[in-house]
């Protein structure tokens, strides 16, 4: 076998192989010999075919089958004998080959580029750790205090007030047509909450129970939805109820009725969800912070192909979400143009950081053990109740799926060890503090933070 290397290019590389006809014809004679000691041929016993029968009957399936591992052995050998690793499947065009003479075929492929990842420890990091107030706490009780609300409906007839919950069925329609979205039957409506556009709720208060309006409702020219963004609708309300709510106390009534002795015990509980919660936060900020420093510290190539495939990816999903009417807030008045910039910029530092991580992970023999998986999976199952032997099977018969499972547990990995060696500096900090420089870090992003589907990788 030659392999004679052709083109090198940033981290494209061309070969030409070529392979002798007679280890071809040799490889092809074995495999031949090897399927005449298991075939049966009427007439004769096995191991005793002759090889002009073998030849004539099995020739061209066996020939197939050969240049397919003769191609697949060059191009590893291609690779190996360079220490190349290849970022993609390599891409093989057979240039020539008839029974007889040589196989010659050229292989296209990119390679991972050389990674050597800079000094962790030179990393500034910051880790926050949050002092949970006691008020934080009797907040979250009183939200879910609010979220266990109850309604009755109203003792006499009065006009819809802020903070009641009118019950209505609606039918909308722009220039005498109704549109998909526009109607509801049995809503109810906390007046006052802003869950609606304002013309419709604001149209609600004053209206008593039993009556019929025809409100008319501008949309924003910003509205989520294009086909309705600046639009005027009229709606058709009938308000079929009016109730009032009627709070739950913060006591142990609320604490048995979520299922714990008493309001202490709930109050424990609380807190220990409310601190996960902060923690989780200034995690996410804390990796957000090593992200944007690997990047920062960390200049390679990345191979086209990758960063192509990501952005097709992240593509498909903006225009998903467009059709949908969900596009990013961010990304509203944007040209395509402009948008394919910006996501192919993201793409290339998602297979960045992908490849820097995984060199790390490599590097220092960081693995996810077949535990690991088994947990994440059963944690996995739990979020369907009923159907956790399907989710199982699922995952177990889906190698991409177990992948794409493995990944985020390989990935905190690897940022847990880098963080290890980085040695942030800690600063205890406030709910309202933290929540801010979260946010302003997120605001601030250009890369994959900035905007809900412009994530890690």
């Amino acid at each position: 076998m030659q392999v004679t290397e052709i083109q090198a290019e940033g981290l494209k590389r061309q070969f030409k192989v070529v392979v002798a006809a007679q280890d071809i014809q040799t490889k092809i004679d074995d495999r031949l010999v090897d399927l005449g000691r298991s075939i049966r041929v009427p007439g004769f016993r096995p191991g005793k075919v002759p090889m002009s029968l073998l030849r004539q009957r099995y020739g061209a399936s066996v020939t197939g089958e050969v240049l397919e591992r003769v191609v697949a052995d060059g191009s590893r050998q291609a690779m190996s004998d360079r220490g190349l690793r290849p970022a993609l499947q390599p891409k093989v065009e057979i240039q020539s080959f008839a029974a007889g003479t040589d196989l010659e075929f050229n292989m296209d492929v990119e390679v991972l580029p050389d990674i050597n990842p800079k000094d962790f420890s030179q990393l500034k990091l910051e880790k926050l750790k949050v002092d949970l107030a006691e008020a934080e706490v009797d907040s979250g009780l009183e939200r879910l205090a609010k979220s266990r609300a109850r309604s009755e409906p109203l003792k006499e007839q009065r006009p819809i007030a802020k903070g009641d919950i009118a019950v209505i069925d609606f039918a909308g329609s722009i220039d005498g047509k109704e549109f998909a979205g526009g109607t509801a039957k049995g809503l109810s409506v906390n007046v006052g909450e802003g869950r609606l556009l304002p013309d419709m709720e604001n149209g609600l208060v004053g209206l008593l129970a039993g009556s019929h309006a025809d409100l008319t409702v501008n949309f924003p020219a910003d509205y989520g939805a294009p086909t309705l963004a600046g639009k005027t609708a009229i709606f058709h309300v009938d308000v079929t109820e009016v109730r009032v709510p009627v709070a739950v106390a913060v006591d142990d009534g609320l604490a048995k009725e979520v299922g714990f002795d008493d309001l202490p015990a709930l109050r424990k509980v609380m807190r220990e969800q409310l601190d996960r919660e902060y923690t989780n936060l200034a995690r996410a900020r804390l990796k957000r912070q090593l992200l944007d420093g690997l990047v920062g510290a960390n200049e390679f190539d990345v191979p086209p192909g990758m960063v192509d495939m990501e952005f097709e990816a992240i593509w498909k999903n903006v225009e998903a979400e467009r059709e949908r009417g969900a596009l990013d807030p961010a990304d509203a008045g944007k040209s395509d143009d402009e948008l394919r910039a910006e996501y192919r910029t993201i793409a290339a530092r998602r297979v960045r950081l992908g490849l820097l991580l995984s060199e790390v992970g490599r590097l220092n023999n960081i693995r996810v053990s077949p535990e690991e998986v088994n947990r994440a999976m059963t944690e996995e199952a739990r979020r369907f109740p009923g159907q956790e032997r399907q989710v199982v099977e699922y995952y177990r018969k889906n190698p991409e799926a177990l992948a794409n499972l493995r990944a985020p547990l390989f990935e905190d990995k690897v940022v847990d060890f880098i963080l290890e060696l980085a040695k942030p500096t800690e600063r205890v900090v406030g709910t309202e503090e933290l929540k801010r420089l979260a946010a302003s870090m997120a605001d601030a992003a250009s890369g994959p933070d900035k905007g809900s589907k412009k994530v890690e990788g």
